[in-house]
């Protein structure tokens, strides 16, 4: 099933005469191919659940349209559409078993009781619950309270299945499992599914397509990676990675960028002011390096070393430097240098804030 979103906007009006209508999502246009796990991924207040929602037809649009296909189901209702919904809090019926909350949207559909236990059972074995279909929520884990959501959204047999934040109730160790049985389960079902989430890890790891957002409007769309190896602002740069981008405050002069003093890196783009983003993996430790940096400590973690540093006054960036060799820092002066890799170097206009090419 594709979703197509057509300049979709929705406004809440405001909470005092005074004061100004909210625009929680402004003129979305996005396309979510058939068979796809597609991520809205952006801070508290960005609009991804609101969206979500108008997705799903709890919400409504102020203006805009939504397709399922060539269907339009911008007033379609939400019982109609054909959609599994999973909600940050799970939702399950307190008094109800596993298998009974499983088959509740069967039995309201009025499902012979024998389908409805078959396929209750159907999807519970999809999502790895099989064996607890007669606990109640009580007796169940985050993680398996989960798949008894997922699996009550799957046994409508839903041409669409949305998830609002599902894993953030969960435990580190949970949360990776879970995501991992999201995508196991999506690519086995072949739904297309819309994954809402503020944890860019968690949206890289498993969405086909990210749907970035910022106050509303969607800033890139995109594969994970061609996002992150390709920003279009420095909002959607700072947003992806772990640990994050470095910023400097920099100057394009002459063919060269400017970090301070120091030219750091050739380049054809026009002098100016610019900010100078730079990916941890992007420096190559180098004792006759061109970019020179205050260490503040080196943590080691496996094969990463990562390596703390300050530039002048500014706030300490962190540095990741896959290196082979020992750093040596005199103890009088603790400079370390360092080259660049142009590909993790990004330079952004000192205004606009969006992204030179």
């Amino acid at each position: 099933m594709k979703i197509t979103i057509q300049n979709l906007t929705k406004k809440f009006p405001a909470r005092n005469k005074k004061g100004k209508e909210v625009v929680a999502v402004d003129n979305m246009s996005i396309e979510i191919p058939s068979g796809k796990l597609v991520g809205l991924l952006g801070p508290s207040g960005c609009g991804k659940s609101t969206s979500l929602f108008m997705i799903s037809g709890l919400e409504s649009p102020t203006s805009g349209k939504i397709f399922f296909d060539d269907q339009d189901v911008t007033t379609l209702a939400a019982e109609r559409r054909g959609v599994g919904l999973v909600f940050q809090n799970y939702a399950l019926y307190p008094h109800m078993t596993v298998e009974g909350n499983i088959m509740f949207p069967l039995t309201n559909m009025r499902l012979p009781k024998e389908e409805a236990k078959q396929r209750a059972l159907e999807a519970a074995q999809l999502v790895q619950i099989e064996d607890l279909m007669q606990r109640k929520p009580s007796e169940l884990s985050g993680g398996q309270q989960q798949r008894v959501a997922i699996a009550r959204a799957l046994v409508k047999m839903p041409n669409v299945l949305l998830l609002d934040e599902p894993l953030s109730n969960l435990d580190a160790r949970l949360r990776l499992q879970t995501r991992e049985e999201i995508k196991r389960i999506q690519r086995e079902t072949g739904i297309t599914t819309v994954f809402v989430t503020h944890d860019q890890e968690e949206a890289m790891s498993i969405c086909d397509i990210m749907v970035v957002m910022k106050l509303g409007v969607v800033q890139q769309v995109g594969a994970p990676q061609a996002i992150y190896d390709n920003p279009t602002n420095l909002f959607v740069a700072n947003f992806l990675g772990t640990p994050p981008i470095n910023i400097f405050e920099g100057e394009v002069k002459s063919g060269k960028i400017y970090i301070g003093d120091e030219a750091v890196l050739d380049t054809e783009v026009p002098d100016q002011k610019v900010y100078v983003g730079i990916r941890p993996e992007g420096f190559i430790y180098d004792e006759n390096g061109a970019f020179s940096l205050n260490l503040d400590h080196i943590e080691v973690m496996g094969r990463d070393k990562t390596i703390v540093t300050a530039h002048g006054k500014s706030q300490k960036p962190t540095v990741r430097s896959i290196i082979d060799s020992d750093i040596y820092v005199n103890d009088q002066s603790p400079v370390v240098k360092f080259n660049l890799k142009p590909n993790k170097v990004f330079l952004f206009n000192a205004e606009t804030e969006e992204r030179i090419r």
